[in-house]
């Protein structure tokens, strides 16, 4: 004979305080869970949208990032007149050669330095780009000391406001548009002419080539060039949205690992919680469990009937703290891209996996917390439960 759900969460609510504490414990325990994901994932899905599955990035191989690779002038001029780059109806190639580089610009409100990632572009960036667009001010002049910031870096950093100046590379450049790109990691970008940036840093190589095939099976066709070509060898071709997913993988499994290792911490404190809550839940109510033992319910049944009690607390608390970590979702913070040794700004974000997965861990610290007071209030006997009154 099983013991009725309703009897299991009347006696939840019946010890408010220590409910209350308990709950609270697990929520805290799963709101941290669940941010640490969230920022992981958030990482990965700003990265990733960053690049398009139509374009290629041609880099340096053994370069782990654009700021590592050097790519020489013959070179780019081979990449772009190969025949499977797409053509502009003016026949020139359809491929951006850009200069990436980092440099410091100083934070709004005086809170420090920071550093930013400049990208130096040609003219077919834009189309290769289309979800980078002007959304403030104009776009920047060809052959002029002009820059257009991402939407995540005008609000964050002196300077990079439309009609203020900021330096780098030895002179000032006067910032004439803020543009927007649908959240990806270009909008953490200050975006140039090439040609100008190359001079102010004296470089007479790029650092990456941004192509459009002609179509998508060419990818495998420019490979096989590339491995022919004496000239090519020491180049990687990638398809842009794979290069940004790889340039993502560290920095979100390192905030995942330091995450998930707090966590435990945390969770250890939560489930002694849980466990003395069902200690004591045990302990008051003895004479409630003999009874329940004289009128024929089995060990069994009180078993699950406290296990039931203890995933009550876990999921109401692990409900809270999914709810409260979900609210992140309405802000943007920044951090240190691993690959690019810039700020990264980016959104926390919330996928089904990500939910499943902290109530699948307050569960588990439910059964975990209320396993052992669960044997007892089983192993309880009959006479000695009745005579505890």
């Amino acid at each position: 004979m099983a013991v009725p759900l309703k009897y299991v969460v009347r006696s939840s609510c019946s010890r408010r305080l220590t409910t209350f504490l308990t709950a609270s414990g697990i929520a805290l325990v799963v709101f941290v869970f669940t941010a640490v994901l969230m920022m992981a994932d958030g990482v990965r899905e700003t990265l990733r949208s960053t690049g398009s599955d139509d374009n290629v990035v041609v880099i340096r191989k053994a370069a782990m990032s654009e700021i590592m690779s050097i790519l020489d002038r013959e070179a780019a001029a081979i990449v772009s007149g190969l025949p499977q780059v797409a053509r502009l109806p003016d026949g020139r190639p359809m491929s951006s050669r850009e200069i990436v580089v980092v440099i410091n610009l100083d934070k709004i409100g005086g809170s420090g330095i920071s550093n930013v990632t400049v990208r130096g572009v040609e003219e077919a960036a834009f189309r290769l780009r289309p979800a980078v667009r002007i959304v403030e001010g104009r776009a920047f002049r060809w052959g002029a000391r002009e820059v257009v910031v991402g939407a995540a870096i005008a609000g964050r950093f002196a300077g990079a406001q439309i009609g203020e100046r900021i330096k780098f590379g030895g002179d000032q450049w006067t910032v004439v548009g803020t543009f927007a790109a649908d959240g990806s990691g270009f909008e953490s970008e200050v975006w140039g002419d090439s040609r100008q940036i190359m001079d102010a840093f004296r470089r007479s190589s790029f650092s990456t080539t941004t192509l459009r095939l002609v179509h998508a099976e060419a990818f495998e066709e420019l490979r096989a060039v590339f491995e022919a070509d004496n000239r090519l060898q020491h180049l990687s071709v990638k398809r842009e949205k794979a290069f940004f997913e790889e340039q993502s993988e560290m920095m979100a499994t390192f905030i995942r690992i330091l995450g998930i290792f707090v966590t435990v911490i945390f969770s250890c404190g939560a489930t002694i919680g849980a466990m003395i809550t069902m200690y004591g839940a045990v302990a008051n109510r003895t004479v409630e469990i003999g009874t329940l033992r004289a009128l024929g319910f089995h060990r069994r049944s009180i078993l699950l009937a406290f296990l039931l009690e203890s995933l009550v607390l876990s999921v109401s608390g692990g409900a809270a703290g999914l709810g409260l970590a979900s609210l992140l979702r309405f802000f943007t913070i920044s951090t240190l891209n691993f690959g690019s040794f810039a700020e990264l700004a980016f959104s926390f974000a919330l996928s089904p996996g990500i939910a499943a997965a902290s109530l699948g861990f307050a569960v588990l610290m439910g059964l975990a917390g209320g396993f052992l007071p669960a044997v007892r209030a089983a192993r309880l006997d009959i006479v000695h439960a009745l005579r505890a009154a």
